[in-house]
């Protein structure tokens, strides 16, 4: 599935505060920004090698289905991130004395755009309710550099 410049989302004149952001996702962010923009997206699920998008300033994020899984929004995965001390994307760990069980791999079985600044999954493991918007996905790139970029801000 390709979104194509006539389904990107249009946010030149959005922007997003701070204030917003920390009691909406948690972000360690305090400046105001402009909400980012996709260039291209490109949902894999056919080869399920997950999402990429490539961004209109030139940056290119790669999320896994597992990453963007651990990583969602919604209000009930929010909670049981914060609970446990983890961070949008990171897996959740075992509980103590459990042992570890055979989980079926993360996939979408389908991917819907929701309006223009976001993007809905149906996953195969009957969770829906997560919409990741441009802004929360940008937010949570997991490359090197953006990840740097967020410990930068946390220990700086």
């Amino acid at each position: 599935m390709t979104w194509s410049a006539k389904v990107e989302v249009n946010s030149e004149n959005q922007t997003s505060t701070a204030a917003h952001r920390r009691s909406a996702h948690n972000r360690p962010y305090t400046e105001t920004v402009t909400a980012p923009d996709p260039k291209s997206v490109k949902v894999n699920l056919t080869t399920g090698s997950g999402v990429d998008i490539e961004w209109k300033d030139g940056h290119r994020s790669h999320y896994t289905f597992r990453f963007l899984r651990d990583a969602c929004p919604c209000a009930l995965c929010d909670d049981e991130r914060g609970k446990s001390g983890r961070e949008p994307g990171e897996p959740p760990g075992l509980a103590p004395g459990a042992l570890p069980l055979f989980k079926e791999a993360a996939k979408p079985l389908s991917a819907d755009a929701v309006g223009k600044y976001a993007i809905k999954f149906h996953w195969n493991d009957g969770h829906e309710l997560g919409i990741y918007s441009w802004q929360f996905l940008r937010d949570y790139c997991p490359c090197e550099q953006c990840k740097a970029a967020r410990t930068a801000v946390k220990t700086g």
